[in-house]
C-alpha cells in the first residue's frame, strides 16, 4: 500500500531541510558574532590582562572610565570630529547632488570621480595624506611656502590634528552621500516640481518646498549612518596620528585598542566598548523612531 505524505507533515520535512541547509551559516553567524559580544560583556566586568587567569571586578572598569581623564579626552574628540563631519558631509553631499543631477557635459565622469574615493580604504588614505601634509618634506606645506604662506604642523599640530582628520573623511565620505542623494533626486517626482513653477515658483522655492521635503527621509538616513561611521572611526587615526599628538587624536575606538592591545588591560577595553556600544544603540533608536515620525508626517 503506498505511503501517502499528509499535508501537515510535507511542511515540516521542508522546513527540516531547510534548516540543515542554513545550519552552517547559523552557527558561523552566533560564532563570529554573538558568542563574542556575550564574551565581551562578561569580560567588561572583569580584571584581565589576556595572559593570567581573569578576576571578577563588578562595576570597577565602569567606574574607573568616568573618572579616567584620558576616556574623557576620548568621548569629547569623538564627539568633536562626530558632529563636524556628520552635517558636513550631507551638506556637500546634497550640493554636489544637486549640481550632478543636472544635464551637464560628462557628467558620467564627474560623478565617478565623486565616488571613487569613497571606495579607497582608509588605510590607504593616511599613507597618501600623511605624504601629502607631511611638515618638511609634504606638498601641502611647499605649496603654501610658493604662495607667501607659513607651513602648517597639520598632523603634528594638537590644534589641526583633529580638523585634518575631519578634512580626511569628509574628501573620501562625501562621495557615498552624493550617490545616495543623486539616486534619491531621481525619484523626485517631476509632476510636482513642473506643478510649483507653473504656480510661479523659483528654484530655491522648489528645493525648500518640494525637493527637499521629499529628500527627508533619506537624510535621516544618512545622519544616521555617518553618525556610526564618525563613532567608530579607528584605521585612519591608527594609520596617520597613532592618537596623538597630545592625545588630541584619540577616539573611543582607538582608546578600546589601545587598552587592550596595548597596555593589556582587556576589560577595561571591553567596558569602553560597551560603552560606544550603549551610545550608538541610543542613537540608533533615537533616530528610527525620528524616521518614523517624518513617514507618518509625509503620510
Amino acid at each position: 500500500m503506498p505511503i501517502t505524505i499528509t499535508p501537515t507533515r510535507r511542511p515540516r520535512r521542508e522546513t527540516g531541510t531547510a534548516w540543515a541547509f542554513i545550519s552552517p551559516a547559523v552557527l558561523v553567524i552566533l560564532g563570529l558574532s554573538i558568542v563574542p559580544v556575550l564574551w565581551s560583556l562578561l569580560l567588561s566586568f572583569q580584571a584581565n590582562d589576556l595572559v593570567t587567569p581573569s578576576r571578577w571586578v563588578g562595576l570597577d572598569n565602569y567606574d574607573a572610565l568616568v573618572q579616567d581623564p584620558r576616556f574623557g579626552q576620548a568621548v569629547r574628540n569623538t564627539v568633536l570630529y562626530t558632529v563636524l563631519y556628520v552635517p558636513l558631509s550631507i551638506v556637500f553631499g546634497l550640493l554636489l547632488a544637486l549640481v550632478l543631477n543636472q544635464r551637464i557635459r560628462l557628467v558620467g565622469l564627474y560623478r565617478t570621480l565623486m565616488f571613487i574615493p569613497f571606495v579607497v580604504s582608509a588605510t590607504a588614505q593616511g599613507v597618501l595624506f600623511s605624504f601629502i601634509l607631511d611638515p618638511e618634506f609634504g606638498v601641502a606645506n611647499s605649496l603654501l611656502h610658493r604662495i607667501g604662506l607659513s607651513t602648517q604642523g597639520f598632523l603634528t599640530d594638537p590644534g589641526q590634528a583633529l580638523l585634518v582628520l575631519v578634512g580626511i573623511t569628509l574628501w573620501s565620505g562625501t562621495g557615498f552621500c552624493v550617490v545616495v542623494y543623486l539616486a534619491a533626486l531621481q525619484d523626485v517626482p517631476p509632476s510636482l516640481v513642473e506643478a510649483a513653477r507653473l504656480d510661479g515658483a523659483g528654484r530655491g522655492q522648489v528645493l525648500r518646498h518640494v525637493v527637499l521635503p521629499t529628500l527627508t527621509p533619506i537624510t535621516v538616513f544618512l545622519v544616521l549612518w555617518q553618525a556610526i561611521q564618525a563613532l567608530q572611526v579607528f584605521d585612519l587615526v591608527y594609520v596617520t596620528t597613532k592618537g596623538g599628538p597630545l592625545g588630541s587624536t584619540t577616539v573611543i575606538v582607538y582608546f578600546v585598542w589601545e587598552q587592550a592591545f596595548k597596555s593589556f588591560t582587556a576589560g577595561y577595553g571591553a567596558a569602553a566598548a560597551y560603552v560606544l556600544a550603549v551610545a550608538l544603540l541610543v542613537i540608533a533608536v533615537v533616530f528610527r523612531l525620528a524616521r518614523r515620525r517624518t513617514e507618518g508626517v509625509a503620510r
